[in-house]
């Protein structure tokens, strides 16, 4: 498994807009195959960052992720008016957090 984990910033005044256009491209997302989780919340409202969380079942499913339509057009559409800091993380321990 995979974890995609870190922010996203932009500026507060486009934050509403991102977020709605992030919530529209999560719908989709969400039924990908290879898809855990996917999901995003406002962190700081006035510094416009989010946290963002997903979880994928493997590079492939991440990979036609990145390439769908849907997520090259949301990523065009705020190139420029977004910075981010997200890593992948690779997962071959998963276990509940009662189990440390």
């Amino acid at each position: 498994m995979l974890i995609v984990a870190g922010y996203i910033s932009v500026d507060p005044a486009d934050l509403d807009q991102f977020h709605n256009d992030l919530n529209a491209l999560s719908v989709a997302t969400r039924k990908r195959i290879g898809n855990i989780s996917y999901n995003a919340a406002i962190d700081e409202p006035g510094a416009g960052r989010l946290l963002v969380l997903e979880r994928w079942a493997n590079d492939g499913a991440l990979r036609a992720h990145l390439d769908a339509a849907d997520t090259i057009s949301f990523v065009d559409r705020w190139s420029g008016r977004m910075r981010s800091d997200i890593r992948i993380y690779d997962t071959s321990n998963e276990r509940a957090l009662t189990e440390l």
